[in-house]
């Protein structure tokens, strides 16, 4: 892996929060967000919602880009970065090179706490790292479920890549342009965590989890809870085997 910093590390940084039915967070997360030292930019991609997301994130200082139909949290991550990037490209002069942010994807339900995000900034904006995930400390590890997606997103990162992640599905992560760009296109759905991982580990850049003291809506046990875990897992599998089948190659 290289151990340089790239030539020209990111000046600023942009908040990305995908966001679905949110209406009682997203406020809260905005503003939080807006704290964050480097912020510059607080999007908000309004992925179908039926609630009033999108108007209380915007009330709440966000820019905000409205998905009419549910596109699925890959999606509108990619919809929101591109929107970044477009708003750098006209931001710059011509027969200049846009000054790209470093994205900072945050989750829409993690109210006050998403200020607690900032760590993860810093190795990015230093050159020091080119994606930082977060994981959160020991003692806020626990969830409502039984651990099945996490024992495969662990083990096939670990077979695709060699990297040992603490947290594989953690959402909450800040990529240089680079890092970005090596993980496109995104796995859909709730593959993308994984996918990120191994695609910007593969590309020689470099990753670390840094511990960041966030608090976010814990999923249960019921059916619904359930089905989400399923959804998880098939997409999940789903990335590891296409990344799997491009080895064979």
């Amino acid at each position: 892996m290289p151990d340089q910093a790239p030539a020209h590390p990111p000046q600023a940084v942009a908040a990305v929060i995908p966001a679905m039915n949110e209406a009682e967070r997203i406020a809260a997360t905005v503003s939080s967000a807006k704290s964050i030292p480097g912020v510059d930019i607080v999007m908000v991609i309004d992925d179908g919602s039926t609630d009033d997301t999108g108007v209380l994130a915007r009330r709440a200082g966000a820019e905000v880009v409205t998905h009419r139909k549910n596109k699925g949290k890959a999606a509108a991550m990619m919809t929101g970065a591109f929107a970044i990037r477009n708003r750098e490209i006209s931001e710059t002069s011509p027969g200049r090179t846009p000054d790209h942010r470093a994205l900072l994807f945050i989750d829409g339900d993690l109210e006050e706490s998403a200020a607690g995000t900032a760590p993860l900034t810093e190795p990015v904006l230093t050159g020091e790292a080119d994606m930082t995930i977060a994981i959160l400390p020991v003692q806020k590890r626990k969830g409502g479920g039984f651990g099945f997606v996490v024992g495969l997103a662990k083990k096939g990162i670990r077979e695709l890549c060699g990297f040992e992640a603490t947290q594989p599905l953690s959402g909450m992560r800040c990529l240089s342009r680079e890092a970005f760009d090596a993980a496109l296109p995104f796995a859909a759905g709730w593959g993308v965590e994984t996918a990120m991982t191994i695609d910007v580990v593969n590309a020689g850049l470099r990753v670390r989890e840094v511990e960041c003291d966030l608090h976010h809506r814990v999923t249960g046990r019921d059916l619904k809870a359930q089905l989400h875990r399923a959804a998880q897992y098939r997409d999940v599998a789903r990335a590891l085997l296409v990344r799997k089948l491009r080895t064979k190659r």
